[in-house]
């Protein structure tokens, strides 16, 4: 055909270089893979709530969906409300030891306090400051001679009178309420018309009129009471004068 030659070229396709994408399906599947690992160790870590709400999750999400809308109940027992951060768990509440823990560190403030003015160093070992759930009680000890308070009488010494306008300043901060106790040994009064009663209820009062002059609020003392020989510090020894003391004791707010 006029001397025209057709060659037809076949080419052979190539089998190596790159595979296309199944490299791409197969790291995907790794890292779900991954992904699922760790929310399982995360769950296994969480509180028996938290696994609960979980559950219920994975059995009906659209039942958790609106109770977590409504701030309802989960099963077991968790609570959901709206906004919340974090399934079924709340904040911890404040328990007995962290209140006792702040008593004692109001404590020790006071303490400092008074250790840092020289002239209450004879006070020291006549302080008896202890804190429980219930509050922080300060109480003053008296001595043989009459440490705090003139002998058989409600008047305070100069002394006294500064210590009590420290402790003052400090609670005064303070937004608990305070209760003033007034002690006496079991010695009877000499006068007739005069007794414990009155003596351990005046001497309260006098440390009330003290504190409320020199930083606590006018409605901050809940009470004032003369507790006479009724509850004695040495039961043992009813004359003993350790058992005439009055008894400073802020209130717990719980």
């Amino acid at each position: 055909m006029n001397g025209v030659t057709i060659r037809v070229i076949r080419k052979k396709k190539e089998h190596g270089g790159h595979h296309g994408g199944a490299w791409k399906v197969a790291y995907a599947d790794f890292v779900t893979a991954m992904m699922a690992l760790f929310i399982v160790l995360w769950i296994v870590n969480q509180n028996k709530q938290v696994k609960e709400s979980i559950a219920v999750y994975f059995k009906d999400p659209g039942a958790f969906s609106e109770t977590t809308r409504s701030g309802g109940i989960l099963p077991g027992g968790s609570s959901i409300q709206p906004h919340q951060k974090g399934v079924g768990q709340t904040p911890p509440s404040k328990g007995p030891t962290d209140e006792v823990q702040k008593w004692k560190n109001e404590g020790k403030r006071i303490e400092g306090m008074i250790s840092s003015v020289k002239a209450f160093d004879k006070f020291k070992s006549r302080i008896d400051i202890q804190a429980s759930k219930e509050g922080l009680r300060i109480e003053l000890i008296e001595n043989s001679v009459g440490l705090f308070f003139d002998v058989g009488s409600a008047l305070l010494k100069r002394e006294t009178v500064d210590l009590l306008q420290l402790i003052a300043s400090e609670i005064g901060n303070l937004p608990n309420s305070v209760i003033i106790e007034g002690y006496t040994d079991a010695r009877p009064f000499v006068s007739p018309n005069y007794s414990n009663w009155e003596l351990s209820a005046d001497r309260a009062n006098a440390a009330r009129k003290i504190l409320e002059a020199h930083g606590l609020r006018k409605d901050q003392v809940l009470e004032v009471r003369g507790i006479a020989d009724r509850k004695l510090k040495n039961p043992d020894d009813p004359y003993d004068y350790s058992n005439r003391r009055v008894t400073i004791f802020v209130v717990s707010s719980q």
